[in-house]
């Protein structure tokens, strides 16, 4: 159930953003609800192969900051992956990324009693 609140909320932030930013386009909620499906699978394990190495560079001092480019890059690659979704720039993509971090770190505070994932 926790999935379903997170990937409205994802939607329900790309829709936002699109209309906040110039550089981020969405046809429809339809295909932001998508680009959120798509983001969080890819995120799931495309996502968790790309971190593990930036991590172990950094020493998982950086963390945040290897969550955040690594959501970017996925992010530009559902841009790909979607005609009726684009981001015409990386630094788009970035903060797309940022409020899409923000908004999920709200909700697990809000609806899991103030623990983050």
């Amino acid at each position: 159930m926790n999935f379903i609140f997170e990937l409205l909320l994802n939607a329900a932030v790309l829709f936002l953003i699109a209309y906040l930013l110039p550089s981020v386009n969405i046809k429809s909620y339809l295909t932001a609800l998508g680009v959120a499906v798509v983001v969080g699978i890819l995120n799931a394990t495309i996502g968790a192969i790309l971190r593990l190495p930036l991590n172990l560079i950094t020493l998982g001092f950086l963390s945040f900051f290897v969550r955040l480019l690594v959501l970017a890059v996925i992010i530009k690659l559902a841009d790909a992956l979607f005609k009726g979704f684009e981001v015409k720039t990386f630094s788009a993509a970035v903060i797309v990324a940022s409020a899409m971090a923000v908004a999920g770190t709200l909700f697990s505070y809000l609806f899991h009693g103030g623990v983050a994932r």
